[in-house]
């Protein structure tokens, strides 16, 4: 396919060749979005933790694009030292220029969650024509060649700000193409009530509806993704069921990544091959003189040659590349580079697709075993051999009932808390989840959190909370809600003195 696209200018026209990292790098996960959105914030609430380069804000914090892959030793690479990294996919990007690879960068995290992926954070996007001039570089271009490369794009939306500003529409319309990568993530839908969130889903849809153009209705996931507390929980298992067929799409990218190569080759040959008609039909137009005016000419009437080159090889009209695009990088270049038709590269490619990708198909596992050893679970994504929490998504549910009866704590003082402990009928000195579920509730805190609570609390891991576990739990529960982190092990202090031999971390 390479001699093709080299032979009839197609990286010019379209995207740059691909190389063997393409073929070789992680599924890849663009997140793109208006300013403030929370695509930052998700990021973390998938990492269970930060990672560097990390800026949040309430405006636009976000001001390049960020790679955030896995790595042993945790660093910045900032992007002109990116780009020349072989065992990385991110050579092309050179060509967007200095401008663009300053505002670029690989953020190195030592996360299990990226054993199987690599997440790209986008600046925030604004309105205005002023702010898609001042970035300096081709921001569509980017997102483009992002779209073409990854395995999954996640469009997030904020349930306060549904409006599409013109950059975002532009953003959208440079995905498109890629419709099978696309999924919305309606994010912040804990801030308001359940009659409110209805009416917002709607007036989404509908501007979707607009801008995708697409007859199909598109994948809307509704959720709150980030560790604080909600503020309405009325809508809780309905956010529980979304965020788990998130992130159940999400896992599945690491065992259809080779068929989603496969298939972004397959698009890419037909494209180069009906690439190679329009050229060598334009080649035809040409005369010996008056080049200048018959360019522009023959930039009018493109439809015409879709038109013409449909007829004749019997193509369908959605092989084209889209027509305006195609005539802005028409005038960009010089006719007198194109070549006529050269049949011996058309039937190469054609035995590709017949044969060599027939092959290639048949090679792949039906089920590839994931690059992960990681699952589902209530809050982001858990490693399969740790302990079943109550957090976990149903837990307490269908096979998993009276799972060690465990549940979710609330965070009282300890005085308060012993009082409660008292008051819900432990048996033996324990309680079990199940017993103080109601009070569990009441915390509104996402199952994330709660499970890295329960997890250090219960020391002895009996699935049980003493009267020391629950009020250690109560006050991990205080120290979140006044905005505090959750540490990953207990320090010292924190630790009941009947149990140092026996704390373990997150």
């Amino acid at each position: 396919m390479l001699p093709l696209e080299q032979h009839y200018l197609f990286n010019e026209f379209h995207s740059p060749p691909l190389n063997d990292a393409d073929f070789d790098a992680k599924p890849l996960i663009l997140l793109v979005g208006q300013y403030s959105t929370g695509k930052t914030t998700f990021i973390k609430y998938l990492l269970e933790r930060d990672f560097p380069g990390m800026r949040i804000g309430p405006e636009p914090t976000t001001d390049r694009f960020i790679a955030v892959m896995y790595g042993e030793n945790e660093g910045v690479i900032p992007g002109n030292a990116l780009v020349v990294d072989p065992k990385k996919q991110f050579r092309p990007l050179s060509a967007f220029g200095n401008s663009f690879l300053n505002r670029f960068q690989c953020s190195l995290v030592k996360s299990p969650v990226l054993k199987g992926m690599s997440i790209i954070d986008t600046p925030g996007i604004l309105a205005g024509e002023k702010q898609r001039i001042d970035r300096g570089y081709d921001f569509t271009g980017v997102l483009e060649w992002f779209g073409e490369r990854v395995d999954r794009i996640i469009l997030l939306f904020d349930a306060h700000k549904l409006d599409i500003s013109d950059e975002f529409r532009r953003s959208i319309e440079a995905l498109r193409g890629h419709d099978d990568k696309i999924r919305i993530v309606l994010n912040k839908a804990d801030m308001i009530d359940h009659q409110q969130l209805m009416r917002v889903y709607g007036a989404l849809m509908w501007s979707l509806g607009k801008v995708l153009q697409t007859p199909e209705v598109v994948r809307v996931y509704i959720g709150s993704f980030w560790n604080e507390p909600l503020r309405y929980d009325v809508n809780r298992t309905l956010f529980e069921d979304e965020t788990q067929d998130l992130f159940k799409d999400l896992q599945s990218l690491p065992k259809n990544s080779a068929l989603r190569k496969l298939n972004d080759l397959i698009k890419r040959a037909r494209l180069a091959k009906v690439h190679a008609f329009i050229i060598s039909e334009i080649k035809k137009e040409i005369p010996v003189f008056g080049k200048d005016h018959k360019k522009k000419e023959v930039i009018k009437n493109l439809e015409e040659i879709y038109g013409k080159i449909q007829k004749e090889h019997s193509i369908s009209i959605g092989d084209f590349p889209e027509l305006n695009k195609m005539k802005e990088n028409l005038g960009k270049i010089d006719f007198t580079r194109f070549h006529s038709l050269k049949p011996k590269l058309l039937e190469v490619v054609d035995e590709m697709l017949c044969n060599d990708i027939s092959q290639l198909m048949s090679m792949v596992p039906n089920d590839c075993s994931p690059t992960t050893l990681y699952e589902v679970k209530g809050g982001a994504f858990e490693n399969v051999k740790d302990r079943v929490t109550p957090f976990g998504y149903k837990s307490g549910e269908g096979c998993n009932a009276g799972y060690g009866e465990m549940e979710w704590i609330v965070n009282k003082e300890r005085a308060n808390s012993d009082t409660l402990f008292d008051s819900l009928n432990p048996v033996n000195g324990k309680l079990s989840g199940a017993t103080v579920k109601e009070e569990l509730l009441k915390s509104k805190l996402p199952n994330a959190i709660l499970g890295k609570i329960w997890k250090l609390s219960d020391v002895d891991r009996d699935g049980y909370l003493d009267k020391d576990e629950f009020a250690l739990a109560m006050h991990l529960i205080h120290v979140k809600l006044q905005g505090n982190e959750i540490p990953f092990e207990l320090p010292d202090h924190l630790i009941p003195p009947k149990k140092k031999d026996k704390v373990y971390t997150c």
